[in-house]
């Protein structure tokens, strides 16, 4: 039975069901091919380019009343962003919405035509408003469906039959990809590009933890340098730099009430070797003093 509001006639743009694991698969092996192009060879660039192809791109979808009321605070996303860019996945948005299916359904579609890993975090559960399945469903045009699968693992897990509540965490959209998430009982749910995770942090983490490797790019090199100047005495010697080094990301953070500097500097880039040219240039213009330590 569909639920309310779901359609299965497909939206312009997407991939019928069939085709949903097969473009899980495809992405995979893009990825893949990326991080081999990498590996086999570095084209030769001028001094200040780095010539890194660009890597897989991700937006997350917060999900739940509860975040946006501030009874609980969203732990999640922050935990995504610092583990995907360690494996080089760039975060380009970050969205938080509530428990509503057509919200649901209209942002992970959207960031679903966007990048090329979609995460959601919460709306997964037995309870009225674990809504995350149905959004998802009505943006890939698919109904829901209780996966037998899902069913046989949840009965072995508790060890009496499903009830109400249990298969309503066994009602999937069709087409779902189900992947092991080591040792927990319940697994990674995969809708195209679209990686389910539950609210809890702990849970989040582990199942990420599980498939990390999914989704390895080339990761960045950071180098970091504290300043004694205040952030005006450099502006324009990082300016200068950044002319110099266009791909370089170069961050720029005021510190107050560290006795031992005013600014951290840092500097990114998946080229290793762009990273520390880039760096013996901004030592080179900063006078010695300047500097209180470099990491």
């Amino acid at each position: 039975m569909l639920p309310a509001g779901t359609s299965t006639d497909e939206p312009e743009g997407w991939k019928p069901t069939r085709a949903i694991g097969a473009s899980i698969r495809e992405a995979s092996r893009t990825t893949n091919r990326m991080v081999e192009s990498v590996t086999a060879s570095h084209c030769l660039g001028d001094a200040g380019s780095s010539t890194l192809p660009a890597m897989p791109t991700a937006g997350i979808v917060v999900i739940g009343n509860e975040i946006l009321s501030g009874k609980v605070v969203d732990a999640n996303s922050p935990y995504l962003c610092r583990e995907l860019r360690a494996l080089g996945v760039d975060v380009e948005r970050i969205v938080t919405i509530p428990d509503a299916v057509d919200v649901i359904a209209g942002e992970v579609g959207s960031m679903s035509r966007s990048y090329d890993w979609v995460f959601t975090s919460g709306g997964v559960g037995p309870t009225h408003d674990d809504l995350t399945m149905d959004g998802i469903a009505k943006a890939f045009g698919v109904p829901v469906e209780v996966n037998d699968t899902l069913v046989a693992r949840i009965e072995r897990a508790q060890g009496h039959a499903a009830n109400e509540s249990l298969l309503k965490m066994a009602a999937l959209p069709a087409g779902a990809v189900l992947i092991d998430a080591g040792d927990l009982w319940f697994p990674v749910v995969v809708v195209g590009n679209v990686h389910i995770f539950p609210g809890i942090p702990d849970l989040l983490r582990k199942k990420f933890d599980s498939i990390r490797s999914r989704f390895q790019g080339v990761p960045f090199v950071l180098r970091r340098v504290y300043v004694r100047r205040r952030e005006s005495d450099i502006a324009a010697d990082l300016n200068q730099l950044l002319a110099k080094f266009p791909d370089l990301m170069l961050g720029s953070y005021p510190r107050t009430g560290e006795a031992d500097f005013h600014v951290l500097l840092t500097l990114e880039s998946r080229d290793g070797d762009y990273v520390e040219r880039a760096l013996g240039a901004l030592l080179e213009r900063l006078p010695a003093d300047a500097i209180h330590k470099v990491e």
